[in-house]
């Protein structure tokens, strides 16, 4: 089974007895999860979480549906920097939408 982790703020406990909480310093916390052997890691939402481990950030993976919002949630709060990235996948999935896989070259 995979581990899984949530990262809060205001959760003293985690949603499921499966799921570790994190919290604290992130970047260090991510780092030592990267170099274990095993699966990838995948961060889904959270610009602010997203913006906070943005130099630690391998691949990019954007859904984008045909729907017209007004506003949208930014992929990352980080400060504005060139982030160089290589599309290396783009996939269908009928209806309008399309995930695309981007790898940050370095």
């Amino acid at each position: 089974m995979r581990e899984r982790y949530a990262v809060s703020r205001s959760l003293a406990a985690p949603p499921d007895p499966r799921v570790r909480l994190l919290g604290g310093d992130l970047v260090a916390q991510v780092r030592e999860l990267k170099s274990r052997d095993g699966m990838d890691i995948r961060l889904c939402g959270g610009a602010d979480l997203a913006g906070q481990l943005a130099d630690e950030i391998d691949e990019y993976v954007v859904k984008t549906c045909p729907v017209v919002v007004g506003t949208g949630m930014p992929m990352s709060r980080a400060g504005f920097g060139v982030r160089r990235l290589e599309l290396t996948g783009v996939k269908a999935l009928g209806g309008g939408r399309v995930v695309t896989s981007y790898s940050v070259t370095r």
